[in-house]
């Protein structure tokens, strides 16, 4: 072989192998774990607020096409038409927009500073940190702010205790982190729509960079049989940011600035 051609060989085969690394869709090796936060860069939802539908699921709450939607101007109007829906919780939902329409602000748990839950958490702007370690992974998100804790490799409580943001056990698929989250308490919402549910409500994320790291996508399927009648899919995309992670403080009196008719407990906890 030619000393031209020898060079031409490396250089198409070095180039394969930097392709190969920087393409996060390529089948993975046994006992790989994929980096989802590769340096500095935070991850930002720039699309949150709806979730979209899938081909062949059933469709996510969508906004009443008589109400249009125009992001921070006005309000989330869920489709009560939606036959996915149980009857008990459209009931919930066509009162609450009752009240919105009588003037009552919308607003949602972390109007009060509380945790969204999940699947809702997803719809964060975020910006998020994550942090992985051999037993766990750790989200920071800094809007709340909120800290989810998943545990790797490990299975669920027999009979874990209602919370705001659930028990999630996680494990590797390849270059797929896999979330599975149960034990949520029914203080949350499903989604922006104020879709409400039962502590029955099961949440499996998979969370896996695609278009060469510069995206990170997260695929759910959302399930609650007292709630909805069929499990229904969704996903969410993150892209990077350049920013540090900041501080964000939630003001809980809020209503001293804005009258946003949120409920508030005068009773002191000293």
């Amino acid at each position: 072989m030619s000393g031209f051609a020898s060079r031409r060989a490396l250089l198409q085969a070095g180039a394969f192998v930097f392709a190969l690394s920087f393409n996060t869709e390529v089948a993975a090796q046994p006992g790989y774990v994929p980096v989802l936060q590769d340096g500095p860069p935070l991850w930002q939802n720039p699309f949150g607020g709806v979730f979209p539908p899938v081909p062949g699921s059933a469709v996510p709450m969508r906004q009443d096409p008589s109400r249009h939607l125009i992001a921070g101007r006005t309000w989330h109007i869920a489709d009560l038409s939606n036959p996915n829906l149980k009857q008990w919780a459209k009931d919930i939902m066509k009162k609450e927009i009752e009240e919105i329409d009588g003037g009552k602000l919308q607003f949602t748990p972390g109007s009060s500073c509380l945790p969204p839950g999940v699947p809702q958490f997803t719809q964060s702007g975020g910006p998020f940190l994550i942090v992985q370690a051999p037993d766990k992974v750790v989200i920071i998100d800094e809007s709340g702010p909120v800290v989810r804790h998943i545990y790797l490799n490990v299975p669920h409580s027999p009979n874990p205790k209602p919370s705001w943001m659930g028990e999630a056990v996680g494990w590797y698929e390849g270059d797929t982190l896999v979330v599975d989250t149960i034990g949520m308490n029914t203080k949350t919402f499903a989604d922006r729509f104020g879709t409400p549910h039962t502590e029955k409500l099961h949440v499996v994320e998979r969370w896996r960079l695609v278009e060469q790291g510069l995206t990170l996508r997260v695929d759910l399927t959302v399930e609650d049989p007292d709630t909805f009648y069929q499990p229904w899919k969704t996903y969410e995309l993150f892209r990077r940011t350049g920013r540090p992670l900041e501080v964000e403080v939630c003001a809980e009196n809020n209503a001293n600035l804005f009258d946003y008719g949120t409920p508030e407990d005068l009773t002191p906890d000293f």
